[in-house]
C-alpha cells in the first residue's frame, strides 16, 4: 500500500481533484496506521464486509460526499496509479459510466496464472451469455465509476467476488461499460483469497450469482 499512496501522490492531473480513501475492512495488518502516515482518509469498517461490502462502502462514501468520478484500486499493489490515466482518457473519450482497465485486450504486464486465466475466460462467455457485452477481463478489480455508477452501486453491491456479477447488474440497468488495456503488476502483498480447491467453489458461487443479478428486479 505505501507504493500506492506514493504514486497516487506523484501524479500530475491538473483537471482531476484526487482524494485518496482507504477501506479498511478489519485488517489485520498495518493499514490503518500506514494510511494515516501518509495522510489520507481512513473509512475504518466495524466488522469485516469483504470485498464486496468494502467495495459499496467507498463509493457509498462517494455518493454521500457528491464525487463525480470513484475508481476502485487494490491495495496490494496490482493495480499502478500511472495506469489511472488510461481510465480517465477512456471515460473522455466514450463518456462511458463505467471503465474497466483490462489485463487482455493488449497482454501486456502481469496475466495472472494460466488456471485463473481459464476461469476468467468462463467468465468473459457467461456475461456475454448474460449481457450481450464483450468484457474481457471481467474479474478486474481496476475500475472507475461516474456518478451515476456510483448511485447505482450505493444503492445494490453484490456482497461476494463482486466483479463479474455486478457487471451483469450493470449492464441491465442501461450503464454504458467500456474496456481500456491497462499495465498491471504481480501481487507485491497479501495473498488472494481464491486458491486451490476455492477456485471451483468460486466458478460456482459466481455462475448462480450472475443467474439471479441476470433474473432480479432492477430497482
Amino acid at each position: 500500500m505505501p507504493n500506492l499512496l506514493a504514486g497516487l501522490a506523484e501524479l500530475s492531473l491538473p483537471d482531476y481533484d484526487i482524494t485518496p480513501l482507504i477501506v479498511n475492512d478489519c485488517s489485520v495488518d498495518n493499514t490503518a496506521a500506514i494510511a494515516r502516515q501518509h495522510h489520507v482518509k481512513v473509512l475504518d469498517l466495524p466488522i469485516n464486509l469483504g470485498i464486496g461490502g468494502a467495495v459499496q462502502s467507498g463509493l457509498l462514501y462517494a455518493f454521500a460526499n457528491n464525487y463525480d468520478l470513484s475508481i476502485q484500486m487494490d491495495g496490494d499493489g496490482q493495480h499502478p496509479p500511472a495506469e489511472l490515466i488510461k481510465l480517465l482518457n477512456c471515460r473522455e473519450t466514450t463518456n462511458a459510466n463505467l471503465v474497466i482497465g483490462s489485463r487482455f485486450i493488449e497482454r501486456q504486464g502481469f496475466q495472472s496464472s494460466f488456471t485463473r486465466r481459464l476461469g476468467i475466460g468462463y467468465f468473459y462467455r457467461l456475461n456475454r451469455f448474460f449481457t450481450g457485452k464483450q468484457i474481457f477481463d471481467s474479474t478486474s478489480g481496476y475500475r472507475l465509476f461516474d456518478r451515476k455508477a456510483i448511485a447505482l452501486a450505493a444503492n445494490y453491491y453484490p456482497d461476494d467476488y463482486p466483479e463479474p456479477e455486478s457487471l451483469v447488474y450493470f449492464a441491465r440497468a442501461g450503464l454504458s461499460i467500456h474496456e481500456t488495456p491497462v499495465v498491471m503488476a504481480g501481487r507485491s502483498a497479501g495473498k488472494s483469497s481464491i486458491r486451490n480447491f476455492t477456485s471451483l467453489y468460486y466458478c460456482i458461487k459466481v455462475t448462480i450469482a450472475m443467474f439471479f443479478s441476470a433474473i432480479r428486479k432492477i430497482q
